[in-house]
């Protein structure tokens, strides 16, 4: 049978971009998430792994951490979820970079990232190939495409070397966005999934998160619409109208306009005959409920009508969860219809 989704979340904050170690990582995530997961309705995770949780600076694995993961296979094996492992930091690679990533600029570093991969391989390959996924890396962010591309395809080959028919998830350049997709190197690959990830507009998916510059803004935001209405801008001192706005998308936003975001992916996975992922989207739990809400229903509206399967982030992290302190989130209504 084909690896075939439609609706996820994505468990964050547990294998990747966490310090928990020991007994509080063991009881972050559990085998009841898994068992309420499936109960919710999803059909799969995305399970983001950090090289430095599975690897010591030596490259010894971490025995642990591996347990871990492989339990959680066992778990959805056992209630039915798929999943799909993703290589999401490494130490040569963060999507949140001030220079180029060692990972392109070093060609030992790409022989490397295949050679985590070619170990993630021998110790997952006995796992079915209509259970589990690899995704090769989150939110490549190279200067130059074309070593995404060459990476990209190293890791690839690495994997296809071991495993013919595993379904192997590929995402775009610069944080997966959808207009860098025309410049995305497709293997002829029938066991690909292309990926996406979508946070626009900004100035509603991240309202208030201290992470980025324009999360300063905590006046009014609106969706659909203009999300700083005109008459809001008094707020803003000159220098962040003239220089910083019109850099974060402050147009008109509605479900035409995320649409024509989602035209060039679409494009690419039907010329190449491949299924189309958004691994990631989502806004911030600080973002006013009815416009989450609103965005929510827009962004599903759309995967439906495209048929494109979607891990909505996260399960319980930081953006809208599935879960709060162990209960359904008003959520879950609007992504499983639960």
């Amino acid at each position: 049978m084909p690896f075939t989704i439609q609706r996820g979340t994505n468990i964050s904050e547990w294998l990747s971009q966490s310090r928990r170690r020991g007994l509080e990582r063991l009881n972050f995530f559990t085998e009841a998430d898994m068992r309420l997961i499936a109960r919710l309705g999803f059909d799969h995770i995305r399970l983001p792994v950090d090289e430095e949780q599975l690897w010591d600076e030596r490259g010894n694995p971490d025995e642990e951490a591996f347990g871990l993961l492989n339990a959680a296979l066992d778990w959805a094996e056992t209630t039915g979820l798929r999943v799909i492992v993703d290589l999401h930091l490494l130490r040569s690679h963060h999507f949140i970079s001030a220079v180029t990533p060692r990972l392109f600029t070093d060609p030992a570093e790409a022989e490397r990232f295949a050679g985590l991969w070619r170990q993630l391989s021998e110790r997952l390959r006995r796992r079915s190939v209509d259970q589990v996924a690899y995704e090769l890396l989150n939110e490549a962010v190279a200067t130059d495409p074309a070593d995404w591309n060459r990476v990209a395809m190293t890791a690839f080959a690495a994997i296809r070397a071991l495993e013919p028919e595993r379904t192997i998830v590929l995402g775009s350049n610069c944080w997966n966005q959808t207009h860098t997709f025309d410049v995305l190197a497709v293997p002829q690959d029938a066991h690909t999934i292309l990926t996406f990830h979508y946070y626009r507009p900004m100035l509603i998916t991240h309202y208030q998160a201290t992470w980025w510059e324009g999360g300063f803004w905590a006046g009014p935001v609106h969706y659909p619409g203009q999300p700083i209405a005109d008459e809001d801008m008094h707020y803003l001192n000159p220098r962040f109208l003239a220089e910083k706005v019109p850099q974060w998308s402050n147009e008109v936003w509605n479900r035409e306009r995320i649409r024509a975001d989602f035209e060039l992916p679409i494009a690419v996975a039907r010329r190449h005959n491949l299924p189309l992922y958004c691994g990631e989207w989502g806004a911030y739990v600080a973002t006013p409920t009815p416009l989450r809400l609103a965005w929510y229903r827009d962004m599903l509206a759309l995967f439906n009508e495209y048929g494109i399967a979607w891990a909505n982030w996260d399960y319980k992290g930081g953006f809208a969860p599935v879960v709060r302190n162990g209960q359904p989130t008003e959520i879950v209504e609007v992504l499983t219809g639960e």
